[in-house]
């Protein structure tokens, strides 16, 4: 062996010593490891010398990490596992609660995590109590090293703080301190506040002398919080097409997974500063707020099976920054309420509001500024939603006359005109289309008409009935509220059910017949009917044909949409035929065609436009006349 292998041999053993030195726990370290090892000795002993006999319910679980005999891990195990945390590893898991009129929260010992989360003042489809997550299979805790020992604090117990197990609501802040104790002088302490009449809970983490606990390389802690979404409404597949997770990102806009997506599992990393995540169903959310920001995130939905309890697992992991001060705390929110516009609205720094699906760009300026203050403004007086809604059916078709005016008198004018344009029809049959189609531009030139006259104020009402599509199905105010036969606007108003599976029918259509879907679609095919000019099926074959195909094809798709929508369209219809009629009384169609003869028989003026057009047209003809042939 030569003397370069031998230097590079003791220069190993040198790294090696020291990395031992270095990572070897100090007096202090070994000074807390004994006396976890004597408490756990003496409460063993104590176990053994007094035994407690078990529950009933637990003296049937079995030995594979259950409560009961045998469950229970050695010490030198527990110290192995968790170092210094060791003493919180093994405790009994006790329910403690936080509520005011409108939420009670409950928190778990094992984890000092939200354990439940429901909502006083709202019922699911069945009546029972809304409850937005509940159980052990829910995760919420800080994830970080110790010696490098991985320590997840949703699988320690806390100890409650200056709080009784049940809380009665007084009208004052509920306040409930859980804390993980490592000794007397190091400990996270999780606070949960809850003001009167609030959604919003202050949850603020508070570490105490971990600098030294919490491995020295650690800036960022992470959080990991995982939910079961619960089932509120009555059909699952609907619900889940609105269940999703939204985030924000810091100062910039709101994103979210797509909620109809085929996908088992989406995922998405956000490797930059992260506002707020959100675990939202239909009508219901909750969300973690940071008041600086989260670091980083990384958030999954993965879908569950069709006959599972739940709609979908939400999981989040948060990086919090984290300065290693003697004494930190890190201000977060928790909200846990109604996907309600104008109560999100309230918390106005944190753009909330975007939770509600109301569109975007003109969609959501006209839903955000005319649809849902009108619709508040008519709720303070009236009771009834089925009622409301024929009210704003009315002032938005009032709204819009001077369009649907112009519209029918465009039409009345193109049926005036039918006649002239079957004869040219006739005088340019097959294989001169393009002959016919100059010819009748000219005419309606002449006529003083444009084809696209009953079309464009037609279109201009579209973002109206786009703003409606996205208002009702997410509206909260809607739901459980009954009108006629509907029991419920906020979803589908079947008359006819059945539990057989109909190979196609069921999975496009539904296991149901919607009434209000039904009275759409007849008053949309009769409307149309009513307002056809009868030159379409002359001009482009076929047109008709799909106009009337188009109603048929939303009677499927809107058959498991919100009763509130499908009635505010059978309502546009019938409004707008009963307009029509009267159209029809005040118009008198032999006085449009007088009128148009007359302008026909006027020059027709020519636009500058046109006029450089012709001329350039005729230099064009004088100057090919000039140029000799080539023989």
């Amino acid at each position: 062996m030569d003397r370069n292998s031998i230097l590079g041999i003791l220069l190993i053993a040198a790294v090696l010593i020291v990395w031992g030195i270095i990572q070897s726990p100090s007096k202090v370290e070994r000074a807390a490891e004994q006396q976890i090892i004597d408490s756990l000795s003496r409460a063993r002993d104590q176990q053994l010398q007094e035994p407690v006999p078990l529950p009933e319910e637990d003296r049937t679980l079995t030995e594979e990490g259950m409560p009961g005999a045998g469950a229970s891990k050695d010490s030198t195990e527990l110290i192995g596992e968790y170092g210094v945390f060791a003493g919180a590893a093994e405790g009994e898991d006790r329910i403690y609660s936080i509520e005011n009129e409108l939420i009670r929260l409950e928190v778990s010992a094992q984890g000092g995590r939200p354990y439940s989360a429901e909502l006083k003042e709202y019922r699911t489809f069945n009546q029972e109590p809304v409850i937005l997550f509940q159980g052990d299979s829910n995760r919420f805790g800080l994830n970080f090293y110790h010696q490098n020992r991985p320590i997840a604090t949703n699988n320690l117990f806390f100890q409650s703080i200056g709080s009784a197990t049940e809380k009665v609501v007084t009208g004052s802040t509920d306040s409930l301190t859980m804390r993980l104790v490592v000794d007397e002088n190091s400990y996270i302490e999780y606070h949960y506040i809850l003001e009167p009449q609030d959604y919003m809970v202050d949850f603020r983490i508070v570490l105490v002398g971990m600098q030294d606990v919490i491995d020295g390389s650690a800036t960022l802690l992470d959080i990991d919080w995982e939910i079961n979404a619960n089932q509120q409404e009555q059909l699952k597949k609907n619900e889940n097409q609105y269940t999703t997770i939204y985030f924000r990102h810091f100062q910039e806009d709101v994103d979210f997974l797509n909620p109809r997506s085929n996908k088992g599992e989406q995922q998405e990393s956000i490797p930059t500063q992260v506002e707020w995540v959100a675990f939202k169903n239909q009508f219901f959310s909750s969300i973690l707020i940071a008041e600086e920001s989260f670091s980083n995130a990384l958030v999954r939905s993965t879908l569950v099976p069709e006959d599972d309890e739940y709609l979908k697992n939400f999981r989040a992991e948060l990086g919090l920054p984290y300065n290693r001060a003697p004494l930190e705390t890190i201000n977060l929110k928790m909200f846990y309420g109604p996907n309600k516009f104008n109560l999100l609205r309230q918390y106005g720094e944190y753009e909330l509001e975007d939770l509600v699906s109301v569109g975007r760009n003109i969609i959501r300026w006209i839903n955000q500024y005319v649809i849902i203050p009108i619709f508040d403004w008519l709720s303070r007086f009236i009771g009834n939603y089925g009622i409301i809604i024929l009210l704003l059916t009315i002032i938005i078709k009032i709204a819009l006359l001077p369009l649907t005016y112009r519209s029918y008198l465009s039409q009345a004018r193109m049926r005036v005109l039918k006649p002239q344009i079957d004869e040219l029809t006739k005088k340019y049959p097959k294989g001169k289309e393009m002959e016919r189609q100059q010819a009748t531009m000219a005419l309606y030139k002449k006529a003083g008409i444009s084809p696209m006259g009953g079309c464009l104020p037609m279109l201009l009402q579209f973002p109206i009935l786009f703003a409606m599509f996205r208002f009702f199905p997410t509206s909260i105010e809607l739901r459980q509220e009954g009108f006629l036969w509907a029991k419920d606007l906020s979803t589908y108003d079947a008359i006819l059910s059945w539990d057989a599976q109909i190979p196609i029918i069921s999975s496009i259509y539904g296991n149901h017949i919607s009434l209000f879907t039904l009275l759409m679609t007849v008053s949309t095919i009769l409307s149309m009917k009513m307002n056809d000019t009868s030159g379409s099926s002359q001009q482009m074959p076929g047109m008709k044909t799909m106009m009337y195909i188009m109603p048929v094809m939303f009677m499927f798709i809107l058959n498991n949409f919100s009763a509130g929508l499908t009635y505010y369209y059978f309502l546009a219809n019938i409004i707008t035929i009963g307009q029509n009629y009267l159209f029809k009384q005040f118009i008198n169609e032999k006085e449009i065609l007088r009128k148009i003869e007359a302008r026909k028989a006027k020059p027709v003026k020519k636009s500058k436009f046109q006029q450089r057009l012709e001329e350039m047209s005729r230099q064009q003809q004088q100057t090919a006349k000039r140029v000799p042939r080539k023989k």
